[in-house]
């Protein structure tokens, strides 16, 4: 599976769920059960590389000014629903974590930045296509973000890295 088949489940799996990530994990999974157990695999990991592309310290701070905070967890589902929003907004919020103020002008801190079904999705379709568990990608787990850490709760240097963001989510 090639980037632009594994970005067109993610757009077709959006689409028809009108947004709702769990709606969307639950057609990604039926999309990739149409798939042979080798077109799954290669899904996870275009998937898998892309979430840990989005493993930075400036995106997480971003995450935590849309979501009002972010835990490790809360950061991980925020990467997964990044990557649902396709591969416009994925690219150009890993590439400027404050243009997503741009790229998401409707985002909604109650119902937006959660897709943590979507991370699984392709473990349950491989699953069920085979009734084995995934088996490892062999793709690099970091141990902590790229970037230079910094205190989200500094209000100055939240406002410097995100002007657009902070102008819109800072308090």
């Amino acid at each position: 599976m090639d980037e632009t088949a594994f970005w067109q489940l993610i757009d077709d799996s959006r689409d028809a769920a009108g947004g709702d990530p769990d709606e969307q994990a639950q057609g990604l999974v039926e999309r990739l059960m149409g798939l042979t157990p080798d077109d799954v695999l290669d899904f996870a990991r275009q998937f898998e590389a892309r979430f840990q592309r989005a493993y930075t310290v400036d995106v997480w701070g971003a995450a935590y000014l849309l979501l009002g905070g972010a835990s490790e967890d809360s950061f991980d589902y925020f990467r997964c629903w990044l990557i649902a929003q396709g591969r416009e907004v994925f690219e150009g919020g890993v590439h400027d974590p404050d243009q997503l103020a741009e790229l998401l002008p409707d985002f909604d801190e109650e119902e937006d930045g959660d897709a943590e079904e979507l991370g699984y999705a392709a473990d349950e379709a491989y699953e069920r296509l085979t009734g084995l568990p995934l088996p490892d990608l062999g793709v690099r787990q970091p141990h902590a973000p790229q970037g230079a850490w910094f205190d989200f709760t500094d209000r100055t240097a939240m406002a410097g890295r995100y002007p657009q963001l902070w102008e819109l989510y800072g308090d």
